[in-house]
């Protein structure tokens, strides 16, 4: 990545609580089982962000995650798995307040195949949601292609830090793959 006129090593970090452990993702789980994970989240962790989604929330992400599956597959992108594992691109301070007993992980992006990551500018659900005509809206990128759009617009967590410039908080990455994530389980 280049940031003013300087190239940088690329990190992705991955954010959790402590007392579930990293890259548990409820989208990999049957509906019925990811329905009763998120109830069970709402009445033993009542202060986390993810206590507060809708009953809807997992039929959201799980559309939202097919959305992104088949643009990156129309991309080339290799998908190894169903489901992907979900990291930021480098470090938001507003994802850590996420949870109750906050962790990160944080990996360097050449310990990936680039082939498996896609990504959003910005959360994809709201990326697929919001209609704003901002030209990242509804769209998949990939490695190279995210280069160009941070060389652009910047980090969200750098420009946007509170939320109140839109619902672009920070770049949000897909694994399609379980090799790296493997080494940090």
């Amino acid at each position: 990545m280049v940031r003013n006129g300087v190239i940088t090593i690329m990190y992705l970090y991955h954010y959790f609580d402590k007392r579930s452990g990293p890259f548990k993702s409820i989208s990999r789980l049957p509906f019925e089982d990811a329905s009763k994970v998120l109830e069970k989240m709402k009445t033993d962790r009542p202060g986390s962000f993810c206590a507060k989604r809708d009953d809807a929330y997992i039929q959201k992400r799980m559309n939202c995650e097919s959305l992104i599956r088949k643009q990156f597959e129309a991309k080339g992108g290799k998908l190894e798995i169903a489901s992907p594992h979900y990291l930021v691109v480098e470090h938001c301070p507003w994802l850590y307040s996420w949870y109750e007993q906050p962790d990160y992980i944080k990996i360097p992006v050449k310990e990936f195949d680039l082939k498996t990551l896609s990504f959003t500018y910005g959360d994809s659900m709201p990326a697929f949601a919001v209609k704003d005509g901002k030209e990242y809206r509804q769209k998949v990128y990939t490695y190279e292609e995210i280069q160009e759009i941070i060389d652009k617009y910047g980090l969200p967590q750098d420009w946007n830090k509170d939320g109140t410039k839109g619902p672009e908080r920070y770049i949000e990455v897909h694994v399609w793959s379980d090799e790296t994530i493997r080494r940090y389980m």
